[in-house]
This record gives C-alpha cells, sequence and structure tokens, in this order.
C-alpha cells in the first residue's frame, strides 16, 4: 500500500505544526497525494519496479499487438476491493492510473474485456438500460446493472446508434455466447472512445457520466423553472377572466334604476351604408345630479350610430347592471358566511340619441364613418364580448402614480367597453379623426399584491377563519342604507384601514387579493387616451 502523509494549507506568514513549508513542498505535496490515489490496490514493490515512462511504453506496444482471449469461467467471489472502495478507476488521475499490473493495462486500451470481468457484448453496443434496471436512478450505459449482470448479462452502450442482436436463453447461456462472440468492426476503438481511464472500471467511469450528467441537466433546469415560474412571478397585470356564458341574476340583486329599460337588438344594416360614429360623454348620474359629478370629472361614455340610408341614431353603452355602489363592495348578509356580490356589467344597444344629455354638460362628437358591412362585424364581435366579459371592475391597480409604473389590475368599466369597441372597428377598417378624446380612471396604488383564494377557500368550512373575519370587517362599513350619521363614522372606519394601517382587500376574477396600500393611496383622474388607427392599436383592452 501507498503510505501518504497529508498536510494541512499554510497561511502566508505561518508555520505549519508539522513541518515548516518549503518551495519543494508545495510541488512535492500535489504529487504525492496524485501517487496516492494512483496506487490505490496496487502493489508497493510493482509501483517501485515501474516507472512512468516504461508504464507508458508498454502500453503503446501492447496497443499495436494483436489480443486473442479464451473463455474464462464466471468469477464467483467477492468484488475487488478497488471496486468496493467506489468510485472505479475513472475517478483517478489520469497519468498514476496507469501505475498497474499488466493485465489492468490490457483491459484498459477497450478492445475486449475478459468475461469474468466483464462480458466482452458490452462492445456489441446494445441499447441503454431502461430506467430502474441500473443500480441506482440514472445509471448510465456502462455501469453495472444490479442482479441481472451479476447473473451474465452484458453491460450495455448506446453509442453511434448500433444496437446489439437480441440474446435469447438462460442468463448464464447469454453469458457464455456473449463470451464466445467475435467483436463487431470498430467496437474496440468506439470503446475505447467512451473509456476515461484504463482498466475495467474505466468502462464504470465512462457509463456513469453518460448516464448521470443529462440528469443532472435535468434537475438544474427544472430548478431553475421552479425559481423562475414561483408564485413571485405571476403574471402583471392579472388579466380579466372570461367566461363561456352570462349566469341569470340572483333574486336578491335588485338595481335602483333599471338597466337598460329601452333596450333593443342590434340591427343588421345593409352592407353599401354609411354608419357615422360618434363619441359620446356625460357625467355620471347625470340625469339625477346634474353636473355634479362633471366638476370631479367622473364621466360615462357611450358610443352612437347614425345611418345614412335609414335616417335612424342608435347609442350603445356598458355599464353596472345593480348600480356602482354594488359592483364595488358586497353585501354581507347574516345568514350567508361569505360576502355576496351583486355584481354584473352588460352591453345596452337602444334606438335614438339624447342630444340634450350628452351635448349639455358632455360630449357628442363625430369620430369616424364606417360601411354597413363594418357594423354588422362589429355588432357580431359586440354580442360575443358581451357574453365572456360579465363582471364590472371599477379599480386600476398601479404600484406607484409614476410614468411606466406596474399594473397590477385593470379596471374593467363604461369606458374600457368604448376603447375596445373603437379598436375593434380599427382592426376593421376604420379610420378615426384627430380629436382628443379623454376618460375617467379611478387609481389605487399598493405594493404586489398577495393571493388570498376564492370564495371556497377562504371561507369554506377549511378557510382560514381569522382571514375571512378580517375580509368582512374590512368590507363592513361599505355597506348600503346608511343614515348621514353612520356613514361618517364608516368613513373614519375607512380611513383607519385604508389610510393609517395601508391595506385593501379586492374581489378580482371572483378571488380575493391583499393590497399593501401606499401613498397617495387613491387617485381619480381625467386623461387623454388617443384614438386607434389601422396601424397602431394600444393592447390589454
Amino acid at each position: 500500500m501507498c503510505a501518504v502523509t497529508s498536510l494541512g494549507p499554510v497561511g502566508r506568514g505561518e508555520k505549519s505544526s508539522a513541518v515548516e513549508r518549503s518551495p519543494k513542498l508545495d510541488l512535492f505535496v500535489p504529487l504525492v497525494w496524485l501517487g496516492f490515489r494512483g496506487c490505490w490496490g496496487v502493489k508497493g514493490a510493482e509501483v517501485r519496479r515501474r516507472s512512468k515512462e516504461a508504464a507508458v511504453s508498454k502500453l503503446r506496444r501492447e496497443a499495436r499487438r494483436p489480443r486473442h482471449y479464451e473463455p474464462v469461467r464466471e468469477r464467483r467471489g467477492p468484488e475487488p476491493r478497488r471496486r468496493a472502495l467506489g468510485g472505479g478507476w475513472a475517478q483517478a488521475p489520469s497519468w498514476p492510473a496507469k501505475f498497474r499490473s499488466h493485465q489492468r493495462a490490457r483491459r484498459g486500451r477497450g478492445d475486449k474485456a475478459p468475461c469474468q470481468e466483464r462480458p466482452p457484448c458490452c462492445l456489441t453496443h446494445r441499447k441503454a438500460p431502461r430506467a430502474g434496471r441500473g443500480r441506482a436512478l440514472g445509471a448510465g450505459a456502462g455501469q453495472r446493472a444490479g442482479p441481472q449482470a451479476d447473473r451474465g448479462q452484458c453491460p450495455e452502450f448506446a453509442r453511434g446508434g448500433e444496437v446489439a442482436p437480441r440474446m435469447l436463453g438462460s442468463p448464464a447461456l447469454r453469458g457464455r455466447r456473449a463470451c464466445e462472440a467475435p467483436v463487431a468492426p470498430g467496437a474496440a476503438s468506439m470503446a475505447q472512445a467512451g473509456n476515461t481511464g484504463p482498466g475495467a472500471g474505466g468502462h464504470r467511469g465512462a457509463g456513469t457520466a453518460l448516464g448521470r450528467a443529462p440528469w443532472r441537466w435535468a434537475l438544474a433546469l427544472l430548478w431553475l423553472a421552479t425559481a423562475a415560474g414561483g408564485p413571485s412571478r405571476r403574471q402583471w397585470p392579472v388579466p380579466y377572466k372570461r367566461f363561456s356564458f352570462r349566469p341569470a341574476p340572483d333574486p336578491y340583486c335588485q338595481a335602483k334604476y333599471t338597466f337598460c329599460p329601452t333596450g333593443s337588438p342590434i340591427p343588421d344594416m345593409k352592407g353599401d351604408d354609411v354608419i357615422e360614429v360618434f363619441r359620446l360623454q356625460a357625467p355620471v348620474w347625470e340625469f339625477k345630479y346634474g353636473d355634479l359629478l362633471g366638476h370631479l370629472k367622473i364621466m360615462h361614455d357611450a358610443i352612437g350610430f347614425r345611418s345614412a340610408l335609414t335616417g335612424k341614431n342608435y347609442t350603445m353603452e356598458w355599464y353596472e347592471l345593480f348600480q356602482l355602489g354594488n359592483c364595488t363592495f358586497p353585501h354581507l348578509r347574516p345568514e350567508m358566511n361569505a360576502p355576496f356580490w351583486c355584481n354584473q356589467g352588460a352591453a345596452c344597444f337602444f334606438e335614438g340619441i339624447d342630444d340634450n344629455h350628452w351635448k349639455e354638460n358632455g360630449t357628442l362628437v363625430q369620430v369616424a364613418t364606417i360601411s354597413g358591412n363594418t357594423f354588422n362585424k362589429m355588432a357580431k364581435w359586440v354580442k360575443q364580448d358581451n357574453e365572456t366579459g360579465i363582471y364590472y371592475e371599477t379599480w386600476t391597480v398601479l404600484a406607484s402614480p409614476e410614468k411606466g409604473a406596474e399594473t397590477w389590475f385593470e379596471s374593467y368599466d363604461c369606458s374600457k367597453f368604448v376603447l375596445r369597441t373603437y379598436k375593434k372597428l380599427a382592426e376593421l377598417g376604420a379610420e378615426f379623426k384627430k380629436i382628443e378624446t379623454k376618460y375617467t380612471r379611478i387609481f389605487l396604488y399598493s405594493g404586489e399584491p398577495t393571493y388570498l383564494g376564492n370564495e371556497t377557500s377562504v371561507f369554506g368550512p377549511t378557510g382560514n377563519k381569522t382571514l375571512a373575519s378580517a375580509i368582512k370587517r374590512f368590507y363592513y362599513p361599505f355597506k348600503p342604507h346608511l343614515s348621514t350619521k353612520e356613514f361618517l363614522l364608516n368613513l373614519l372606519q375607512i380611513f383607519d384601514a385604508v389610510i393609517i394601517h395601508r391595506h385593501f382587500y379586492l374581489f378580482y376574477n371572483f378571488e380575493y387579493w391583499f393590497l399593501p396600500m401606499k401613498f397617495p393611496f387613491i387617485k381619480i383622474t381625467y386623461e387623454e387616451i388617443p384614438l386607434y388607427n389601422r396601424n397602431k392599436t394600444l393592447p390589454g383592452l
């Protein structure tokens, strides 16, 4: 055995407790360590008798000499110690590994292995073993396949696309046939190319590297994909959820003002008709409060049409079925554990344009001209959009008021319907006039939202009772039908929750989110969004 003394590293200006460090020692330590790795399991007398140059020269001479092996009886003893110690010769450095016996050196060239150690059929390039047959997950080609290999089956290589013929019979008979089979042309050179070091252990090392490397790469890629696709990498803004059909409203939900009282089906226009398109805008609830909300720039948007052939006018708008408050905040019903939402929005189409309503405190201006065919295509799109986009969303949630800030959630209201319709008309070939168009938007500002769950996961039997109570406690001050005193008291509670404690619970896509609020918390803007054209459209509407 090779005796090696291990010396620890010595820092600059320090002395080792074993021996004083010298320049020669810096070279001696790695050489001795390499010799220790290379001569493991080799007799000391044989190492002293052979030098590195003599061993290399002998290997080269043996490579040019033809070899003929006879079948040898299968070894029935314990595994060699070098295998029990783990890793095989392929793990040792290249040049010390050549200090081994003549028999092991001959096996290292890969021309043909003795049958008691490796049957020669490993050079006939059979397919790689299936997963589970190896000693461990990911066992590669050339690695022993557990009990099956011990009974005489050959280690398998999958190199160059060659496949050995299937061997029939008992395992022992297959081992004998393999040992008596001639070596395939070019097999020795390919086996040698697959080795990483001399000796039979070279086959083990090569197979291990070939088998384990793909698994290591796969695990690394899986870890990267998990890190990149975790919860922190959620898509922003959260896409508005569409549905396959519109559900019937719950009888509990009653509107104070009837939705679309004079609604009518969208007519089918003649293809050669010329349709004028109008932008309509007026203060919210102008019919009740006049221009009061107009001073706050809280405006409602719609679209008007006029047919040149029939002379008829039409109005199309999209708004909430049960008023804005019901779509923004829920009802807390005593008989129900979860908050109850009366939230739906829909398109309304009816004949006529109320000129006084739109002109007096708002806007009525022509923005485009389209054909009857374009109108009919738009009408088909409106029906599909109305059936799949069923709920109203008041808030647009941003990370900050700065330009280009992250958008967490987009609103889905009357102005977004008008913008989507303009975009569709532009895609169908409509050309809009260059006029200023402004829209009302209500913003909340928060840090990155946290997903809480849907109604079942939060308020169900297995839900988080503490979280459920917090959500209901937050929504309690927003309940409708309050006296003036109750309204003022609740307003203080809202100020405490949103401004002082800086939290807000948002209901979006029928799911609950927590918003860590930040300054300036809430803001109403009246900003311009340009009209579309065929060459430029804005996404996300």
